[in-house]
């Protein structure tokens, strides 16, 4: 069954390509990557690019309004071109002080996203592109571990990874971190910390730690990392093993390491899941698709795409199926692809979802990365549950609402947390 599923999936994908090929595109929540342009884009790129690098040679009024012929198509690129040249030429000939030109078109960029007047369309830098793909793409270069901050707000080490660097190193959860190569961490934004620490992979970072009173230094070599998204474990109750997965987001690697998680808790024998997706933000489409398919029988609807009115479902076309009972957690961080999986699983697989509404995110975004390194994000399309609702501003509906414990907030553990008490009692009768 496993092999017919992979040979599925490996087809599925196969057929994306096709569609890709006569225009059809994958639509991936967060991330969709555009990689060809037309005749008229490659213009406004070539345009960029010589302003940026200072050698655009033609007038401004000349290459706004050249043609362009494209075999038995003519472009013509838009007026307002001229004008955009005009103002950029002024700042940077006039202004009483010195203008950055990169700077300047990335603040043109950045406003027109604000233009569009959608919260999810906007304009990322350099800097935030680089964090951005690691979370999106599941894998970064650096030493393997978590940092956050303790009581004192000193930068720690929260969670280092199995088989890092920063564990195989001795760094335990708690060490906090003083100096990065040098440099004190007082004063600097886990965020900060972290770019000090990352680098090129097969290069080195000297750490300060202090642990109680000791202080020492810790060199560690810098590897190519891959962020865990998924957890597992199993509970028993009245008799009955419930697998739990928890997905902290859906990234490019996600799916794969949720699959081989699922396959060694059916292994073990268990007779329901628990999918917890609580402050889950979202990820690609393509692992949503992927994961749901897990479970729901062939030719059932994941979910439906909506383009300027046309609606699209997207159906199941892998032969593993499931038939045990699922339960999925869900709360006011549950987005995007988030709440495609638990609509999906609640309307073609008919789960229990136990939590809050989520937070209702029932658009599409694309991301293309800019030649400068930048990155727009823009919304492309709608997505609808199975049955066709739109979720957006109003989440996921569960099947049983259940606020989260406060006890839970301060003291974080199972027996605290009744969201998934709810869920496991469902599971156990």
């Amino acid at each position: 069954m496993d092999n017919n599923f992979l040979k599925a999936r490996k087809r599925r994908r196969l057929n994306r390509e096709y569609k890709k090929s006569i225009k059809f595109h994958k639509r991936e929540i967060g991330l969709e990557k555009k990689s060809t342009f037309n005749i008229a884009e490659v213009i406004v790129i070539m345009i960029m690019t010589l302003i940026i690098g200072g050698t655009f040679g033609y007038s401004a009024s000349y290459i706004g309004s050249k043609l362009v012929k494209d075999k038995d198509e003519t472009v013509k690129l838009p007026s307002e071109f001229s004008d955009f040249l005009t103002t950029y030429y002024d700042l940077i000939d006039s202004y009483y002080e010195d203008v950055d030109g990169s700077e300047l078109i990335n603040a043109g960029i950045e406003g027109m996203m604000k233009y569009l007047g959608d919260p999810y369309s906007t304009f990322l830098d350099n800097s935030e592109t680089k964090s951005f793909t690691e979370q999106v793409e599941g894998n970064y270069v650096g030493i393997g571990s978590e940092i956050s901050y303790n009581t004192e707000k000193q930068i720690i080490i929260s969670n280092p990874f199995e088989g890092s660097p920063a564990e195989k190193s001795g760094l335990i959860k708690g060490d906090i971190i003083l100096e990065v190569n040098g440099v004190s961490t007082d004063e600097k934004t886990t965020t900060d910390v972290a770019n000090m620490i990352k680098g090129k992979e097969g290069t080195t970072v000297k750490l300060k730690i202090q642990r109680n009173t000791e202080v020492f230094e810790k060199e560690l070599t810098r590897n190519k990392i891959e962020i865990p998204s998924v957890t597992s474990k199993t509970f028993e109750m009245n008799g009955k093993k419930i697998g739990y997965l928890r997905l902290s987001i859906f990234a490019s690697n996600s799916y794969s390491q949720f699959y081989s998680k699922l396959r060694t808790l059916e292994e073990q024998g268990i007779e329901s899941l628990i999918i917890d997706v609580r402050d889950n933000s979202g990820g690609y489409l393509s692992s949503v698709t992927d994961i749901a398919s897990l479970f729901l029988e062939e030719g059932k609807t994941v979910y439906q795409l909506e383009t300027k009115g046309v609606k699209n479902p997207v159906k199941d076309e892998t032969e593993r199926k499931t038939s045990y009972k699922i339960s999925v957690l869900i709360n006011e961080g549950s987005a995007s692809a988030s709440e495609i999986l638990a609509a999906s699983l609640q309307e073609s697989y008919n789960a229990t979802v136990v939590g809050v509404n989520s937070y209702g995110k029932g658009t599409v975004q694309r991301t293309q990365t800019l030649k400068s390194g930048a990155t727009i994000k823009y919304t492309i399309q709608k997505w609808l549950t199975p049955n066709g609702t739109w979720i957006n501003d109003t989440g996921v509906t569960p099947n049983e609402k259940v606020e989260l414990d406060q006890n839970y907030i301060t003291n974080r553990i199972d027996e605290n947390d009744n969201q998934l008490q709810k869920a496991l009692n469902i599971l156990a009768n």
